[in-house]
């Protein structure tokens, strides 16, 4: 089966991108989604977690306290790496079990981190990027997320550049200054290429 990479930075639409693809009847494994499930309260990364961070990074029903831990994660570089090693062999391992039960001529990996990462861009056959520009980006996460535009800023300059990402695109979707009309007919044509190759 033809596996789709789906991937852009913080803010760019590939939300509404991977919807359009499911509204499709494609089957769409959001690894972000499986970083939230396994780090939600009673989530199998938990007691990994509490047992390598403290209880202090928990929130009162158990789940990963994100502010905190993004706080931590963005300043330590180590830490970083430690909550890495936690977390991607297990998303890793359930979106492998989704990507084997998947049907459908092709399937979409949502994947944030996927030119980062290096070994993700080896398990797809081609690579999407929604593609917007970085001020976009900023506006889009500030008022979505309520963060301040440092917080935003501290979270891009730990992605690939958007050179970087489209320098690996085989296909791109911009979503920048156009309409959702026109991104949403983007993806349309898309999925006919798709079921073509």
């Amino acid at each position: 089966m033809l596996k789709i990479g789906l991937t852009g930075g913080i803010g760019s639409g590939k939300t509404v991108v991977a919807e359009r693809f499911a509204s499709h009847g494609i089957a769409v494994i959001d690894t972000d989604a499986i970083a939230h499930r396994i780090t939600a309260a009673n989530g199998v990364a938990m007691p990994l977690i509490e047992a390598q961070f403290g209880r202090s990074f928990l929130t009162p029903d158990g789940a990963l306290d994100r502010a905190r831990m993004r706080a931590l994660v963005f300043g330590d570089g180590i830490a970083k790496k430690k909550l890495e090693a936690i977390t991607h062999p297990l998303i890793r391992t359930e979106s492998e079990g989704k990507i084997q039960a998947a049907t459908g001529p092709y399937l979409i990996l949502v994947v944030p981190l996927l030119i980062e990462s290096g070994n993700w861009g080896r398990r797809v056959d081609r690579v999407l990027v929604v593609d917007c520009p970085e001020t976009t980006q900023i506006e889009r996460v500030m008022r979505r997320n309520g963060f301040a535009r440092e917080q935003v800023e501290a979270i891009m300059a730990q992605q690939a550049t958007r050179i970087q990402r489209l320098a690996a695109a085989d296909d791109v979707i911009e979503n920048g200054d156009t309409t959702l009309e026109n991104v949403l007919k983007a993806v349309d044509l898309l999925h006919i290429h798709y079921l073509q190759l």
